[in-house]
C-alpha cells in the first residue's frame, strides 16, 4: 500500500528513523504541507491509502476528493484537525497515539512551575551579564524566589498526564486536588478531587491536564480566573483553546492571579499580537512538552503499530468508531 506522511518533520527532524514505517509500503514523507491549501493537501494524499498527519487538517472535502483512502493516523494524541465523522462515514479508521507523552508533558509542566518560583533562566543570564560579579551583595535575586512544599497544587483534568503531574508535585510535598469527570481509584491515590470552584479556589498552582472539548474551550476565563487566588500560579501545556487569552492577560496585568506558564497557545505558531506575549509574569515556551526524542521515539513506534494492526485487519487506537 501507499503511505503518505504530510507533516512529518517536527516528529522527525533527523534524528529518528521511518525505516520500520517504509518497510510496511510505499512510503512518502512531507516535512511540510499548508494548513490552509486543500488542493495540495489532496494532491499530496493522491491515491495512497494510509495517510499520517500531526497538524495538517484533513477535512470532509480532502476525504472525498481522496477515494482510495482506508486508513488515516495521527502522530499525536489530539485528532481534532481531521473530520472523524466524515471518516466514519466512509469507513475510514482513525486512530491515534494515546499516551506516548506522560512522563515527557508531566515533567515539562513541573518545569514550567519551577521556573516562574526561581526565574533560573534569568538569574543564570544575569550572572553572565556580569552582575553577580558587581554586586554589592553575595547573592541576589530580581523575582520572589517561591518554595512549593506545603501548598497546593489543583489539576484540571486527571488522566494519565495529569496523575503523573500530581505525583511529582506530591513528591515536592504540595498537596494535590484535582477536578476530572471520571473519578478513579488511582486519582484518589495521588489526590482528593473536588469541584471545580474549590479547586479554582483553594489552589496556589493550578494545571491544565484536560482534552479540548466544546465543555472545556475557554474553560480558564474572566469568571474562573476571578475565583483564583492572587497569588495563584496558572500552568497551561494541554491545549491553548483551554483559555481565553484576553482574559489571562487581563488578570495578570491587574493582577488578579500572579503568573502564569504556556507551552501553548490558541493560535500556533504564535501571532505577534497575542495578548500574552505582553502580559505580565508570563512565561511562554513554544509547544515542546511532548518533544524530547523519547517521547518522539514512541510516537513513532506506536504508529507503526497502528499500521501493523490495520493492515492485519484490526484496527487499534480507533478514536471514531
Amino acid at each position: 500500500m501507499k503511505i503518505v506522511i504530510l507533516d512529518g518533520y517536527v516528529e522527525n527532524p533527523g534524528d529518528l528513523s521511518w525505516d520500520d514505517l517504509a518497510a510496511l509500503g510505499e512510503l512518502t514523507v512531507y516535512d511540510r504541507t499548508s494548513l490552509t491549501d486543500e488542493q495540495e493537501i489532496i494532491d499530496r494524499i493522491g491515491d495512497a491509502e494510509i495517510v499520517f498527519t500531526n497538524k495538517t487538517p484533513i477535512s470532509r472535502h480532502v476525504i472525498d476528493a481522496c477515494p482510495n483512502l482506508k486508513f488515516i493516523s495521527m502522530l499525536a494524541t489530539g485528532y481534532n484537525v481531521v473530520d472523524y465523522a466524515s471518516a466514519r462515514e466512509k469507513g475510514i479508521p482513525l486512530s491515534n497515539v494515546p499516551t506516548y507523552g506522560t512522563a515527557s508533558v508531566s515533567q515539562f509542566a513541573i518545569a514550567l512551575l519551577l521556573e516562574v518560583c526561581h526565574h533560573v533562566a534569568h538569574h543564570d543570564r544575569a550572572v553572565h551579564e556580569g552582575r553577580w560579579e558587581t554586586s554589592a551583595d553575595w547573592c541576589f535575586w530580581d523575582y520572589p524566589l517561591i518554595e512549593l512544599a506545603g501548598k497546593t497544587m489543583g489539576i484540571i483534568g486527571f488522566g494519565r498526564i495529569g496523575q503523573q503531574t500530581g505525583r511529582i508535585a506530591k513528591a515536592l510535598g504540595m498537596k494535590i486536588l484535582a477536578h476530572d469527570s471520571r473519578p478513579n481509584d488511582t486519582g484518589r491515590e495521588i489526590g482528593e478531587y473536588v469541584d471545580l470552584d474549590t479547586l479554582l479556589r483553594e489552589s496556589d498552582v493550578v494545571a491544565l491536564h484536560c482534552p479540548l472539548f466544546p465543555e472545556t474551550k475557554g474553560i480558564i476565563n474572566r469568571d474562573t480566573l476571578a475565583k483564583m487566588k492572587p497569588t495563584a500560579i496558572l500552568l497551561n501545556n494541554s491545549r491553548g483553546p483551554l483559555v481565553v487569552e484576553q482574559d489571562l492577560a487581563d488578570a495578570l496585568n491587574e493582577g488578579t492571579i500572579y503568573a502564569a506558564a504556556v507551552d501553548v497557545v490558541d493560535t500556533e505558531p504564535i501571532r505577534g499580537d497575542n495578548p500574552l506575549l505582553t502580559a505580565k509574569n508570563c512565561l511562554i515556551t513554544p509547544h515542546i512538552s511532548w518533544a524530547p526524542k523519547e517521547s518522539r521515539q514512541r510516537i513513532m513506534d506506536c504508529s507503526i503499530e497502528n499500521v501493523k494492526a490495520f493492515l492485519a485487519g484490526s484496527p487499534i487506537h480507533v478514536v471514531n468508531e
